[in-house]
């Protein structure tokens, strides 16, 4: 998708592969190995090694702290961040028999489910996409949770069961937008992909990051949340859940003016973090 569209711009592309140990891990919980960084890891090591001349992230995926020496040139507009349930024995997650296996990789995923449905059974599912589906295809469980921005990007949308509203359910930080990673002081890059920006989403991702750092949970904390923006207002909303879904603190804010951008939107969501901090510490520090 990157590529692309710098090959509409007129710039010559080159897609480098790169494996990452997110992509070689398929037996064990991400936040079992170390969480985050684990899909960013080999991507940076190459940009400061000068094999590639940036790097592109599923934004959801990125630490906070980026290591020295990179920045975030460009944010793409953001896909719809909306989780989806997608199983073959019922039209919802409510309508789900109990005692019904839901496949997920994702603690927060997780977490929710065991909120929504403490009569259902979380169970591992690792893998890309397609091996998702095809578990799910082969009877290993009875439904799977996804983030709808990927099966639309490749095309698998068709699957869907159902989309879970973000009024109800909300999705990771950062779900749904792609981010372009380059080293400090690359102009011809940060040029190259200047046009790629989309300000909107860049903003409401500076709000849910701030958030995300204010809070400093691991990687085994499940943490939620969407900003949004609508006629130059600011709306959040975040929550930090109890592993097992049995207890979780929120808060957020509305119509907030956005004059100054990121700068606005990085300060109201790392309040929104201090302000759950001290009601999440027994969760934060798991």
């Amino acid at each position: 998708m990157v590529a692309r569209a710098l090959t509409a711009t007129g710039i010559a592309t080159e897609i480098v592969l790169i494996k990452t140990t997110g992509d070689r891990i398929q037996d064990r919980p991400l936040a079992d190995a170390g969480g985050k960084g684990l899909f960013t890891k080999e991507l940076e090591e190459a940009l400061l090694d000068g094999r590639i001349d940036l790097a592109v992230h599923s934004m959801k995926d990125v630490p906070v702290l980026l290591p020295p020496g990179l920045q975030l040139s460009a944010i793409l507009e953001r896909e719809n961040p909306a989780d989806v349930f997608i199983s073959p024995v019922a039209p919802s997650l409510k309508a789900l028999p109990a005692g019904a296996r839901v496949g997920t990789s994702s603690v927060r995923r997780a977490a929710q489910l065991k909120r929504a449905r403490p009569d259902l059974t979380p169970v591992l599912l690792r893998g890309n996409v397609d091996t998702r589906l095809k578990k799910l295809a082969d009877g290993g469980m009875e439904a799977i949770l996804l983030a709808l921005a990927g099966l639309k990007r490749l095309g698998l949308d068709s699957h869907v069961t159902e989309i879970l509203s973000t009024d109800e359910w909300l999705p990771s930080l950062a779900q749904g937008a792609v981010g372009i990673e380059i080293r400090d002081g690359d102009r011809r890059t940060a040029e190259a992909v200047a046009p790629l920006d989309h300000q909107p989403t860049a903003i409401a991702l500076a709000c849910e990051r701030a958030f995300q750092a204010a809070l400093d949970g691991s990687c085994k904390t499940p943490i939620a949340g969407l900003a949004k923006i609508d006629q130059g207002r600011l709306s959040f909303r975040g929550e930090v859940l109890a592993p097992d879904g049995s207890d979780f603190v929120a808060s957020g804010f509305a119509d907030l003016h956005i004059s100054y951008g990121k700068t606005d939107a990085v300060r109201a969501g790392r309040e929104e973090g201090i302000k759950l901090r001290p009601l999440a510490e027994r969760w934060l520090a798991n």
